[in-house]
């Protein structure tokens, strides 16, 4: 399908990105890449350490280590462009490039939803049938459930796009934002978008309202099967679970006040954008870091090979 078809005018758009201050932009410059960078190294130490560190092969530690490579994805779309409006005179993106961004973004940020879905699955499997927890979480049913989340995640973006490339763009080109996304491409499209914001409201609503009540009823039949019927490893098990659950809500509130409205501007719109695009793939590794132990205990194990080795 040709793009140029549907357009008839619009090659490229220009962001405003975050702030019009120069100066302002060089700190911010300066603050984001060392949140990217520390978002590649806490992700990178958690996917070599699963899989360096034996005693961590277990279901559990897989789909961490596949969290992680999914927050240095998600971050990896919008942050290098970021950079580039933050610390450079060119603001601008081609109307293809434009497309593409907005098609990984929700690809990888879909998937990212069904991913914490299997996660919430695997301890709630964990937790009320232990005895049976080995037999169905096998490396096959793991890998299907990770094909699952990748495959709902295409899904997802394809209907997003599907819907945006058939919309006339004539001009304006602005975007008011520093990445591509569906609300702000929409509203440039000269035609009514009535119909398409409401099917793109109740798909991301679908997704993201949906999974996040269907986790918050998960977690809380969790934790009350960890409180009355775990005795052995409960201060572990709630661990985990507050720290997934910290992920979960970091990830999907801000999500629901993005996607689950009409496509109309609203003060601090930028800021939740920046807080589950930039610094939340950041932040994830350190909160299963420090609320993990047995994750704590394999870093310094893997840091105590290394010394070892370069002795």
């Amino acid at each position: 399908m040709d793009v140029n078809n549907f357009t008839t005018g619009v090659t490229k758009f220009v962001f405003m990105g975050i702030s019009q201050n120069r100066e302002l932009e060089l700190f911010l410059f300066v603050f984001f890449l060392m949140v990217y960078m520390s978002t590649w190294l806490g992700n990178v130490i958690i996917i070599v350490t699963v899989i360096f560190d034996h005693h961590l092969h277990m279901p559990m530690y897989f789909f961490l280590a596949n969290l992680a490579f999914l927050d240095v994805s998600e971050s990896s779309v919008t942050a290098p462009k970021l950079l580039q409006v933050l610390f450079s005179m060119q603001k601008t993106i081609s109307f293809h490039g434009c497309l593409t961004q907005m098609f990984f973004f929700h690809f990888i940020g879909g998937t990212v939803v069904f991913f914490l879905t299997v996660m919430a699955a695997d301890r709630f499997l964990a937790i009320t049938k232990p005895l049976q927890y080995t037999i169905i979480m096998k490396k096959n049913a793991c890998l299907g459930f990770i094909m699952g989340a990748w495959l709902g995640g295409f899904v997802h973006s394809i209907v997003q796009l599907a819907l945006i490339i058939q919309l006339p763009f004539c001009g304006p080109n602005i975007l008011d934002n520093f990445y591509c996304d569906v609300p702000q491409v929409v509203k440039l499209a000269c035609t009514d978008i009535y119909t398409v914001e409401l099917l793109m409201v109740s798909n991301n609503g679908l997704v993201t309202t949906g999974t996040f009540i269907v986790l918050l009823i998960s977690y809380s039949i969790i934790l009350f099967k960890i409180r009355n019927h775990v005795s052995q490893g409960k201060h572990k098990a709630l661990s985990t679970c507050a720290a997934q659950m910290t992920v979960v809500s970091l990830h999907f509130i801000p999500c629901i006040f993005i996607y689950d409205r009409p496509f109309k501007k609203f003060r601090g719109d930028k800021a939740v954008s920046i807080l589950y695009t930039v610094i939340t793939p950041m932040l994830n590794p350190i909160i299963y870091t420090l609320r993990n132990t047995e994750m704590k205990n394999a870093i310094k194990r893997l840091v105590g090979m290394h010394n070892l080795y370069n002795l």
